[in-house]
Protein backbone atom coordinates (compact mmCIF):
# COMPACT_ATOMS: atom_id res chain seq x y z
CA UNK A 1 0.00 0.00 0.00
CA UNK A 2 1.50 3.34 -1.03
CA UNK A 3 1.39 6.40 1.29
CA UNK A 4 -1.61 7.98 -0.49
CA UNK A 5 -3.60 4.76 -0.22
CA UNK A 6 -2.70 4.50 3.47
CA UNK A 7 -3.89 8.08 4.07
CA UNK A 8 -7.14 7.35 2.25
CA UNK A 9 -7.71 4.23 4.35
CA UNK A 10 -7.18 6.16 7.60
CA UNK A 11 -9.63 8.90 6.55
CA UNK A 12 -12.20 6.32 5.44
CA UNK A 13 -12.07 4.45 8.74
CA UNK A 14 -12.30 7.60 10.86
CA UNK A 15 -15.14 9.28 8.96
CA UNK A 16 -17.19 6.14 8.40
CA UNK A 17 -17.17 5.56 12.16
CA UNK A 18 -18.16 9.15 12.81
CA UNK A 19 -20.96 8.95 10.25
CA UNK A 20 -22.23 5.72 11.80
CA UNK A 21 -22.46 7.43 15.22
CA UNK A 22 -24.64 10.37 14.11
CA UNK A 23 -27.75 10.84 16.25
CA UNK A 24 -30.74 9.67 14.15
CA UNK A 25 -32.70 12.92 14.60
CA UNK A 26 -29.75 15.09 13.48
CA UNK A 27 -29.11 12.79 10.53
CA UNK A 28 -32.76 12.81 9.43
CA UNK A 29 -33.01 16.62 9.55
CA UNK A 30 -29.76 17.04 7.65
CA UNK A 31 -30.66 14.43 5.04
CA UNK A 32 -33.95 16.20 4.37
CA UNK A 33 -32.15 19.51 3.73
CA UNK A 34 -29.80 17.77 1.29
CA UNK A 35 -32.80 16.30 -0.55
CA UNK A 36 -34.31 19.77 -0.91
CA UNK A 37 -30.99 21.20 -2.15
CA UNK A 38 -30.67 18.42 -4.73
CA UNK A 39 -34.21 19.06 -5.95
CA UNK A 40 -33.59 22.81 -6.15
CA UNK A 41 -30.43 22.17 -8.16
CA UNK A 42 -32.21 19.75 -10.49
CA UNK A 43 -35.07 22.16 -11.11
CA UNK A 44 -32.87 25.26 -11.30
CA UNK A 45 -30.80 23.74 -14.08
CA UNK A 46 -33.78 22.18 -15.84
CA UNK A 47 -32.34 18.67 -15.63
CA UNK A 48 -34.45 15.67 -16.64
CA UNK A 49 -32.05 12.71 -16.23
CA UNK A 50 -30.28 11.96 -12.95
CA UNK A 51 -27.92 9.10 -12.14
CA UNK A 52 -27.96 8.57 -8.40
CA UNK A 53 -26.76 6.20 -5.75
CA UNK A 54 -29.32 4.32 -3.69
CA UNK A 55 -28.42 4.93 -0.02
CA UNK A 56 -27.11 2.16 2.18
CA UNK A 57 -25.94 2.11 5.77
CA UNK A 58 -25.34 5.57 7.19
CA UNK A 59 -25.06 7.34 3.81
CA UNK A 60 -27.14 10.47 3.33
CA UNK A 61 -30.69 9.24 2.75
CA UNK A 62 -31.69 10.77 -0.56
CA UNK A 63 -34.67 8.46 -1.11
CA UNK A 64 -37.09 11.42 -0.67
CA UNK A 65 -35.27 13.27 -3.49
CA UNK A 66 -35.38 10.16 -5.69
CA UNK A 67 -39.08 9.70 -4.95
CA UNK A 68 -39.82 13.31 -5.91
CA UNK A 69 -37.90 12.85 -9.17
CA UNK A 70 -40.02 9.80 -9.98
CA UNK A 71 -43.26 11.64 -9.10
CA UNK A 72 -42.29 14.53 -11.38
CA UNK A 73 -41.49 12.23 -14.31
CA UNK A 74 -37.72 12.68 -14.24
CA UNK A 75 -35.63 9.80 -15.58
CA UNK A 76 -33.81 8.21 -12.63
CA UNK A 77 -30.91 5.85 -13.22
CA UNK A 78 -29.15 3.91 -10.47
CA UNK A 79 -26.10 1.68 -10.62
CA UNK A 80 -25.85 -2.05 -10.25
CA UNK A 81 -22.34 -2.89 -9.09
CA UNK A 82 -20.54 -5.34 -11.37
CA UNK A 83 -17.09 -6.95 -11.23
CA UNK A 84 -14.19 -5.00 -12.71
CA UNK A 85 -15.10 -1.60 -11.24
CA UNK A 86 -18.06 -1.22 -13.60
CA UNK A 87 -21.69 -0.23 -13.17
CA UNK A 88 -24.70 -1.57 -15.02
CA UNK A 89 -26.80 1.62 -15.12
CA UNK A 90 -30.47 0.76 -14.75
CA UNK A 91 -33.64 2.82 -15.05
CA UNK A 92 -35.50 3.11 -11.76
CA UNK A 93 -39.28 3.29 -12.02
CA UNK A 94 -40.29 2.62 -8.40
CA UNK A 95 -38.62 2.64 -5.00
CA UNK A 96 -40.55 -0.56 -4.24
CA UNK A 97 -38.95 -2.40 -7.16
CA UNK A 98 -35.38 -2.96 -5.94
CA UNK A 99 -33.11 -6.00 -5.86
CA UNK A 100 -30.20 -6.76 -3.52
CA UNK A 101 -26.74 -6.58 -5.04
CA UNK A 102 -23.14 -7.00 -3.91
CA UNK A 103 -21.52 -5.20 -0.94
CA UNK A 104 -24.94 -4.56 0.65
CA UNK A 105 -26.15 -2.46 -2.29
CA UNK A 106 -29.55 -2.38 -3.93
CA UNK A 107 -30.36 -1.62 -7.56
CA UNK A 108 -33.42 -1.31 -9.79
CA UNK A 109 -35.12 -4.62 -10.51
CA UNK A 110 -35.27 -5.85 -14.07
CA UNK A 111 -32.63 -4.99 -16.59
CA UNK A 112 -33.66 -1.71 -18.25
CA UNK A 113 -30.17 -0.48 -19.10
CA UNK A 114 -29.69 3.26 -19.67
CA UNK A 115 -26.86 4.20 -22.02
CA UNK A 116 -26.86 7.93 -21.27
CA UNK A 117 -26.39 10.78 -21.45
CA UNK A 118 -26.93 12.01 -17.90
CA UNK A 119 -27.72 15.58 -16.90
CA UNK A 120 -26.64 15.14 -13.28
CA UNK A 121 -24.79 12.46 -11.32
CA UNK A 122 -25.27 12.35 -7.52
CA UNK A 123 -22.47 10.62 -5.61
CA UNK A 124 -21.98 9.54 -2.02
CA UNK A 125 -18.61 9.72 -0.34
CA UNK A 126 -16.68 9.52 2.88
CA UNK A 127 -14.70 12.77 2.57
CA UNK A 128 -14.41 15.87 0.41
CA UNK A 129 -12.27 18.99 0.26
CA UNK A 130 -12.63 22.62 -0.84
CA UNK A 131 -11.22 21.79 -4.27
CA UNK A 132 -14.24 19.48 -4.80
CA UNK A 133 -12.34 16.19 -4.66
CA UNK A 134 -14.14 13.29 -3.01
CA UNK A 135 -13.00 10.17 -1.27
CA UNK A 136 -15.23 7.15 -1.80
CA UNK A 137 -15.07 3.62 -0.44
CA UNK A 138 -11.99 2.65 -2.43
CA UNK A 139 -13.48 0.37 -5.08
CA UNK A 140 -12.87 2.81 -7.92
CA UNK A 141 -16.36 2.34 -9.38
CA UNK A 142 -17.21 6.02 -9.57
CA UNK A 143 -13.74 6.94 -10.88
CA UNK A 144 -14.29 4.59 -13.83
CA UNK A 145 -17.89 5.76 -14.36
CA UNK A 146 -17.19 9.52 -14.13
CA UNK A 147 -14.38 9.27 -16.67
CA UNK A 148 -16.99 8.12 -19.23
CA UNK A 149 -19.30 11.10 -18.59
CA UNK A 150 -17.22 14.31 -18.47
CA UNK A 151 -20.15 16.57 -19.48
CA UNK A 152 -22.59 15.42 -16.77
CA UNK A 153 -22.93 17.73 -13.75
CA UNK A 154 -21.34 15.83 -10.86
CA UNK A 155 -22.63 16.51 -7.32
CA UNK A 156 -21.29 14.96 -4.13
CA UNK A 157 -23.31 14.96 -0.91
CA UNK A 158 -21.56 15.07 2.46
CA UNK A 159 -22.01 15.85 6.14
CA UNK A 160 -20.02 18.89 7.39
CA UNK A 161 -17.57 16.74 9.39
CA UNK A 162 -16.68 14.90 6.16
CA UNK A 163 -14.99 17.99 4.74
CA UNK A 164 -11.22 17.66 5.24
CA UNK A 165 -8.39 20.03 4.44
CA UNK A 166 -7.22 17.99 1.46
CA UNK A 167 -8.34 14.62 0.11
CA UNK A 168 -5.27 12.51 -0.75
CA UNK A 169 -5.18 12.17 -4.54
CA UNK A 170 -4.05 9.73 -7.16
CA UNK A 171 -3.78 10.42 -10.91
CA UNK A 172 -7.23 8.94 -11.68
CA UNK A 173 -9.05 11.16 -9.13
CA UNK A 174 -11.05 14.04 -10.56
CA UNK A 175 -12.92 16.93 -8.95
CA UNK A 176 -16.70 17.14 -8.90
CA UNK A 177 -18.68 20.13 -10.17
CA UNK A 178 -20.37 20.78 -6.83
CA UNK A 179 -20.38 19.60 -3.23
CA UNK A 180 -23.49 19.80 -1.10
CA UNK A 181 -22.23 20.29 2.43
CA UNK A 182 -25.05 21.99 4.30
CA UNK A 183 -23.88 23.88 7.38
CA UNK A 184 -26.88 25.71 8.83
CA UNK A 185 -28.27 24.23 12.00
CA UNK A 186 -25.91 21.26 12.26
CA UNK A 187 -24.96 21.07 15.92
CA UNK A 188 -23.26 17.70 15.93
CA UNK A 189 -19.68 17.00 14.86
Amino acid sequence: MNPVQAQKKDIRNRLLGQRDRMPPSVKAAYDQRVCQSLWDLMEGKGYQRVHTYLPMGSEIDIFPFIGKCLQRQKTVIAPQTLPGRRFNNLVLTSLQDLETGVFGTVHPAGNRVFEGPYDMIVLPGLACDLERYRLGYGGGYYDTFLADWPKAYKVGVFYPFQQVEKVPREPHDMPLDELLVERDGVDWV
